[in-house]
């Protein structure tokens, strides 16, 4: 049983730079993969950045170049580092822990943080 929790969301001005973070609990914190998703108003749910337990990283292309993930797994902290904020990453961004069993997949949900991105 996993429980994530985000942090660090806010206002931030075009070009800016924003560090979210994502506690968790349980102790089998280190096999998840853990993943950055986000979702703005009239759209769907998209996945920003994953990172796996072997610390292996994916970005959607819109965000590639710019946003980093990272994990600390000593701490049970995952974070996504946002640099060259754009109006469009405006969205409320959550985190989700998921682990692929032989028979069954786990998914566990934070409760989002609003990042807004304007001048």
């Amino acid at each position: 049983q996993v429980q994530v929790v985000e942090s660090g969301g806010g206002l931030v001005q075009p070009g800016g730079s924003l560090r979210l973070s994502c506690a968790a609990s349980g102790s089998s914190f280190t096999i998840y993969t853990m993943n950055w998703y986000r979702q703005s108003p009239g759209k769907q749910r998209e996945l920003v950045a994953a990172i796996t337990s072997g610390r292996s990283t994916n970005y959607a292309d819109s965000v590639k170049g710019r946003f980093t993930i990272s994990r600390d797994n000593a701490k049970n902290t995952v974070y996504l580092q946002m640099n060259n904020l754009k109006p469009e990453d405006t969205a409320v961004y959550y985190c989700n822990a998921h682990w692929t069993a032989p028979r069954n997949e786990y998914d566990y949900w934070g409760q989002g943080t609003q990042v807004t991105v304007s001048s």
